[in-house]
């Protein structure tokens, strides 16, 4: 890492930041400001123990290079992998942290896993957690100094956005933007789920993507192939559902609360 940015986005999991801001961030840095992507549960689990979620979940993203080690961390690298090509492509930094995905990670008392269902990985946080908050904003505000730092809004409610939006308020207080999480901002309803956009408080800071943005972040966001198929119906769906939403809210669009 540098020792400063132009702008730091905080990235959930491996690919959050590119499906929110891939537009943004590539008009960044052919613009030549400097940009690092922290990725916070970029890290191997420190348990190969699975639920049948997450096992369901490695057979959709077909990420398993050799069935005879461990599965787990396979998976996990595969996705690492697939980040670092989506960074290069933008032009940006990477970090990746090691805390595990939430869908890896235990009970530190009990030893179990934490989440093991969709409805658990779209619920709140656990209250054991709010320890690994604590660790979160203390390793936020040792990062490199920043022109602006990105958060995301927490649209879905997914528990990990939930983490690094609770970790990044304590670090930074109100020095903070909210990106859009996409695609669960897709959906109408997710953004005024979370912040009533007509309150003045909520400031918008919206750019346009023209075609050459747009195709760039569907490049950097194909990069994640084991995650495509979560989202998308192929390369078309996924250039068609980008324009949509692009066309809907003016391109990528952050808050900042007054």
């Amino acid at each position: 890492m540098s020792n400063y940015y132009d702008t730091i986005y905080l990235s959930p999991h491996l690919d959050d930041a590119v499906l929110s801001c891939g537009g943004r961030i590539f008009a960044q840095t052919q613009a030549g400001q400097s940009v690092l992507i922290v990725t916070i549960t970029a890290g191997d689990p420190v348990t190969t123990n699975q639920s049948e979620f997450s096992a369901s979940l490695h057979d959709r993203w077909q990420l398993v290079s050799d069935v005879v080690t461990d599965v787990v961390t396979n998976v996990v690298d595969g996705r690492r992998q697939e980040d670092i090509a989506a960074c290069h492509m933008l032009g940006a930094d990477y970090a990746h942290w090691d805390v595990a995905d939430c869908i890896y990670r235990l009970h530190p008392d009990s030893g179990e896993l934490l989440y093991t269902s969709r409805d658990a990985i779209f619920g709140d946080v656990a209250d054991v957690e709010m320890a690994l908050v604590t660790d979160l904003a203390e390793r936020m505000s040792n990062l490199p100094a920043h022109g602006q730092m990105i958060a995301p809004l927490t649209i879905g409610h997914h528990v990990d956005h939930q983490l690094t939006r609770l970790a990044a308020e304590r670090a930074f207080s109100m020095a903070l933007a909210y990106y859009e999480d996409y695609p669960y901002a897709h959906f109408a309803e997710g953004l005024t789920a979370v912040i009533d956009p007509a309150d003045p408080q909520w400031q918008a800071d919206t750019i346009p993507l023209d075609d050459t943005l747009l195709q760039k972040k569907a490049d950097a966001i194909s990069c994640y192939e084991s995650q495509l198929s979560t989202f998308f119906n192929g390369r078309s769906d996924l250039d068609a559902q980008l324009a949509e939403y692009a066309n809907r809210i003016g391109g990528e669009r952050l808050w900042r609360k007054e």
